[in-house]
């Protein structure tokens, strides 16, 4: 199933964002990777996924 993640992108635009792992939920989000590790392990999360939101979202047309 597809996960909607249009609200993330709009509202964490440009920021890396850390998500659990329902791949859903933002645990913390920053300018860095390591700002957003410390972040999440200070709230219990000790390996979040992590996600670089980009600043502008382009369609992609094409296969791996």
């Amino acid at each position: 199933m597809a996960i909607d993640w249009t609200k993330i992108c709009k509202k964490y635009k440009g920021l890396w964002v850390g998500l659990k792992s329902d791949k859903k939920t933002v645990v913390a989000s920053g300018r860095t990777v390591m700002e957003v590790m410390e972040k999440s392990q200070k709230k219990g999360y000790k390996y979040p996924l992590l996600f670089r939101v980009p600043t502008k979202i382009l369609p992609y047309v094409g296969r791996f």
